[in-house]
């Protein structure tokens, strides 16, 4: 079973998501994802992706461009996908595009696969995608950055100290 603080970890685990209340998750003033009172997680997807997130769920219902289903319906993992979805959707281009080159193998130049992705995508999505730029930040500011833990900033430096 899903809960509301997988969805909040998923939804702010994107560069510059943030959370107003109810909580309704939002991203370049966009809203892209929500959980309303009656525990129902809605997110906008586009029309391809609303389509295939109702036919997997049979409780999932769409209205326009949102689809609404029961957060206790979904897994984890699908949660994350979906909620990845609906940001990409919703991002502004030039952030989503950032974001969508964090997950390609090129598109985070030369930063270790070791950190994970929500630190590549964290970095990426604050334009940091090579050593060379992550040198010129200190661990508070690489830490500041929600996706970058001290694990992933460990393996930056010792990156960085074998170079």
């Amino acid at each position: 079973m899903t809960t509301a603080a997988q969805l909040r970890k998923t939804a702010l685990s994107h560069p510059q998501a943030a959370e107003g209340g109810g909580p309704v998750f939002t991203v370049g003033g966009e809203e892209f994802a929500a959980l309303d009172p009656d525990a129902h997680v809605r997110l906008r997807l586009p029309a391809a992706d609303a389509e295939d997130l109702v036919s997997q769920h049979a409780t999932a219902a769409r209205s326009g461009d949102w689809v609404r289903l029961p957060i206790a319906d979904i897994n984890g993992q699908a949660l994350d996908h979906w909620v990845r979805r609906a940001w990409l959707s919703c991002a502004p281009p030039e952030l989503a595009a950032l974001a969508s080159a964090a997950e390609r193998a090129d598109g985070a130049g030369d930063l270790p696969k070791a950190i994970g992705r929500p630190a590549t995508r964290a970095l990426v999505g604050a334009g940091i995608t090579t050593l060379d730029q992550v040198a010129r930040l200190s661990d508070a500011e690489l830490g500041a950055l929600h996706g970058v833990g001290p694990k992933a900033v460990r393996i930056l430096r010792e990156a960085l100290d074998a170079r």
